[in-house]
């Protein structure tokens, strides 16, 4: 018998519609390129949305359609979320921190047809735009005062709207077609296009706003750090405006400073970023005397992309009261697959024990299932004993790439391979221990470049560390820990490998220390390891 419920289909323009009618007057506070801070609301914002709705199809974008986006996290950067996939087309957030080839490739590869930038960019489009064979129009996300003049035939962002209706009827479609486009920012090879739909973007968003999620709720004040055009900025846009949280955007001004000094101004209770962030953020309160950080009224940070060294956790527990969430996932799975709360089993334990429970990547939210497999591809025990090849599935997670990139994806069962090597326990907590390709092989036995990269930062000397192996004529590889130092703080390689050896296994020792000015890191953030590994092809451990 069929259930006597109404079926109504999961679209974007559903959050919107509901941000307006049942919290209008919530904050949303925006940085510009242009320097100001911008005050508005969700009421606001939805007629602002409306107009760019209607200014697209003005300019022929159909269902289907890509557009893409340049640009930091800013109001206008938000408002192009809701109103481009609203209307049925798709918005192709591209990343700047990638190099100009890859953003040429990208923008070509997914035939974007407008291309809107924030004018900190505007040089780089410039160069780019001779090639974007596709890209009818280029908008300039600001007003006509502010108008680069090196982007032959850009518009005003803010012109564009001023002439169309702020209201419309969104239309109504298929929940699962497509919505956003991201490419990953992949170490080899071009990167690949992940397709986002209606359906799978609103599941992921009841998910942000669970118990067991991220909390997000209308008693927060969010600082959305992590990028708007990374991943969908981790699901906060669309969860915020489900569940009517206040949206503080720092626009191009990521540094400690500036992210210490919004987060105070703005009463910030929860935020979201990776680990380099944070280290900018403490770096602030250590290089400022006198701070008074007792004005910080953050509760809740999720740190993800990379695994969070536990000296961040440990720093923001003890010396803020800041919970640190811990997150797992990649652009294939929307992106949050796992997410490190405690359980009531751990209300009691010592703040240690707990500590070590949140130094893990969390376990799966409900409509996530995992596994971990061996080299033959049997499943493995979740018993915590035993690493392997981490797998996934559920209705957010990718099956396959833009344009059939890379072929099936899945395997029959329809599990995604991650490429990460993990744990999981018996409470099914993940713990990477590395990335398939960065785990170091030696005598047979794995060594987690992770585990002791986050053991290495737990000195006080240390700003940042990363761990690659290199050949060794017997053991077949052993680690070399690469770090670099604080400034102005010393330490030798004798005293780090004494620090690590009360901290890991002895046979996990590197071999050898290297000190550099700075390490190299992905568009994302996470360390690039296939550089390091160049830079030190002639390096030569000590017998």
């Amino acid at each position: 018998m069929l259930g006597l419920m109404q079926d109504r289909p999961l679209l974007i323009s559903s959050l919107i519609e509901h941000a307006v009618r049942y919290h209008p007057d919530v904050e949303i506070v925006s940085r510009t390129c242009e320097g100001p801070l911008i005050n508005t609301n969700w009421r606001e914002l939805a007629k602002r949305v409306a107009r760019l709705a209607h200014a697209l199809r003005r300019l022929g974008i159909k269902p289907g359609d890509r557009v893409a986006s340049l640009a930091w996290n800013t109001h206008r950067h938000v408002e192009l979320y809701f109103a481009v996939s609203g209307i049925g087309a798709v918005l192709n957030t591209v990343n700047p921190r990638l190099f100009p080839e890859q953003i040429d490739y990208i923008v070509n590869h997914a035939e974007n047809r407008i291309l809107f930038f924030d004018i900190t960019f505007a040089g780089l489009v410039a160069g780019l735009r001779p090639k974007l064979a596709t890209v009818e129009h280029v908008v300039a996300l600001t007003d006509t005062g502010h108008l680069p003049r090196e982007v032959e035939g850009a518009v005003a962002y803010e012109d564009l709207l001023a002439r169309e209706p702020d209201a419309i009827d969104w239309p109504v479609f298929d929940e699962r077609q497509a919505s956003a486009l991201c490419y990953t920012s992949g170490t080899t090879g071009n990167p690949k296009g992940v397709l986002y739909s209606h359906r799978s973007t609103l599941l992921h968003s009841f998910m942000v706003c669970t118990a067991d999620g991220f909390r997000l709720s209308s008693a927060d004040s969010v600082l959305l750090v992590v990028p708007l055009f990374h991943v969908n900025a981790w699901g906060i846009p669309y969860a915020a405006a489900m569940c009517g949280a206040k949206l503080v955007l720092p626009g191009p001004k990521l540094d400690g400073r500036s992210l210490f000094e919004l987060a105070v101004e703005e009463v910030c209770t929860f935020s979201l970023g990776v680990p380099t962030v944070w280290l900018g953020f403490f770096k602030h309160i250590d290089d400022t005397p006198g701070l008074d950080v007792s004005k910080l009224k953050l509760e809740r940070v999720v740190i993800g992309g990379s695994a969070a060294p536990r000296a961040i956790i440990e720093r923001f527990r003890r010396d803020h009261g800041v919970f640190v969430l811990h997150a797992w996932g990649m652009s294939e799975t929307s992106p949050v697959a796992t997410i490190g709360n405690l359980l009531p089993a751990h209300r009691d334990l010592p703040e240690d024990d707990q500590i070590d429970i949140q130094a893990k990547q969390g376990r799966p939210v409900y409509g996530i299932d995992i596994k971990i497999t061996g080299e033959d591809g049997s499943e493995l025990p979740r018993d915590g004993s035993v690493s392997g090849d981490l797998k996934v599935r559920g209705p957010w997670v990718a099956s396959g790439y833009f344009r059939g990139e890379g072929g099936n994806v899945l395997d029959a069962e329809g599990w995604f391979a991650t490429g990460d090597v993990a744990r999981i326990d018996a409470e099914g907590y993940v713990q990477l221990t590395d990335r398939s390709k960065d785990v170091i092989k030696s005598g047979g036995e794995w060594i987690s470049s992770i585990d002791l990269e986050n053991a290495a930062v737990g000195h006080p000397a240390v700003q940042e560390a990363a761990v690659i192996g290199l050949p060794h004529p017997k053991w077949q590889e052993r680690p070399l820990l690469i770090v670099v130092r604080k400034p102005g703080a010393e330490a030798s390689r004798e005293e780090l490998l004494d620090f690590l050896s009360e901290r890991v296994a002895k046979w996990w020792l590197p071999d050898d220390v290297a000190f550099v000015d700075e390490l190299p890191h992905t568009a994302t953030g996470k360390l690039l390891k296939t550089k390091l590994r160049e830079q030190f092809r002639s390096y030569t451990l000590p017998a």
